[in-house]
């Protein structure tokens, strides 16, 4: 979990020092590609292993939440994990449980292939690059406000880009944008902001999709 002063430099409490910052913030990064092989080959991947693509979204998290568990149970940390996280649940077991559920949950509009993604992939393009460019920013600037203010500035720069690539209702991107940072804000032990930037805009997309 992320300390609860926003300008601690989360470099020096990350194992492995700056390089294990840097790999952090790059596996975040490289996540965006989850969403996009999801609904582009979804069907292909989870073939070779004579399952759906949604009962291999579910195999995938379950294995790495397993994993995570015996890591609990050994209190290990590997490079690129906070120093904290040798002793609660991980910021990418949070990451990869916000991320599966929103594959599985995501409204499709009827949709296939990558335009099934209308909601999901902006979704969780919006963790895996807002998330590192607030905690980027933070780090560089004095207190919130900046962090918040270029956080939703690139929310809506994903949503929109959605909006112009997969057809992603442009109400739904107005609305949506802030929830990605809004679940960023909060600071609690009980769960990480990699799955509350995931669970705000999926339920508040959940309440207002009957509407669309």
């Amino acid at each position: 979990m992320e300390d609860f002063d926003v300008n601690i430099d989360h470099a020096t409490h990350s194992v492995g020092g700056g390089y294990g910052h840097l790999l952090r913030r790059l596996t975040h990064v490289s996540m965006c590609v989850i969403p996009l092989l999801y609904y582009m080959f979804g069907e292909q991947i989870s073939g070779a292993l004579d399952v759906t693509p949604t009962q291999f979204v579910s195999l995938v998290c379950i294995s790495i939440l397993s994993l995570e568990a015996l890591r609990l149970k050994f209190g290990i940390v590997v490079i690129g994990q906070r120093e904290y996280e040798s002793n609660q649940v991980s910021a990418l077991a949070w990451g990869t449980f916000a991320v599966s559920v929103a594959l599985l949950a995501s409204p499709t509009m009827g949709r296939e292939g990558v335009e099934s993604g209308v909601f999901g992939i902006p979704i969780i393009l919006g963790l895996c690059i807002v998330d590192p460019v607030m905690g980027e920013t933070k780090r560089r600037t004095e207190g919130l406000s900046t962090a918040v203010m270029i956080g939703l500035l690139t929310s809506y720069a994903v949503w929109l880009t959605c909006c112009f690539l997969l057809d992603t209702p442009v109400a739904a991107a107005i609305i949506l944008a802030p929830m990605t940072v809004l679940g960023e804000l909060p600071r609690t032990n009980l769960i990480d902001d990699n799955a509350t930037m995931v669970f705000f805009p999926l339920s508040v997309l959940i309440l207002i999709y009957p509407w669309m």
